[in-house]
């Protein structure tokens, strides 16, 4: 199954489960619980901490939920934060850090690459933990439509009709969809 965020990221051949950690969490249990998938797949946008650029398209199977402070060395957490997916659709190993806010500050985040952390995405982190929890194989595929720094909305508007269209194309040409 091809899952989505929804609002104004929708494809007619995803499900959209919602924006955000919450959302996509609650939505997604909920398309768990009553007609479990064999597969997810998790499709976005994406911004970049400085490793890729604009419209490069990164697959991924491990996501990551590591909020500023923790750079900085001001917050801890007893949960796990770095998650893996077990199968290999996913070609890229960068993982995907998720979380409700979007980063602005570039020369913080560009710091995630020390962790392996290449791209961020608001749902990733929900998706692969419900799968997890249903163990259900997952990935995701996302294109960056900005960089973490202080144009990341107005790059991401800009951005995002064309970066849709060349993620559709990606999914045809790998024969995901058709």
């Amino acid at each position: 199954m091809i899952v989505c965020a929804g609002r104004n990221e929708t494809f007619n051949f995803a499900q959209p489960i919602g924006v955000g950690l919450i959302e996509s969490a609650i939505n997604l249990t909920r398309v768990c619980l009553f007609d479990k998938p064999d597969f997810l797949l998790f499709i976005g946008s994406a911004g970049s901490y400085g490793r890729f650029n604009i419209f490069d398209i990164v697959e991924s199977k491990r996501a990551s939920n590591l909020e500023l402070s923790f750079l900085r060395e001001d917050s801890y957490t007893p949960l796990e934060n770095v998650l893996e997916s077990e199968n290999k659709f996913a070609r890229n190993d960068t993982i995907v850090n998720s979380s409700n806010y979007i980063s602005t500050n570039f020369e913080l985040t560009k710091e995630y690459n020390n962790y392996g952390i290449g791209i961020e995405n608001m749902e990733f982190y929900s998706v692969v933990q419900v799968a997890k929890e249903f163990e259900i194989p997952v990935a995701g595929i996302f294109i960056v439509t900005n960089y973490t720094n202080e144009d990341a909305h107005e790059d991401f508007l800009d951005n995002h009709k064309e970066a849709m269209r060349r993620l559709t194309n990606y999914l045809i040409e790998r024969k995901i969809i058709k």
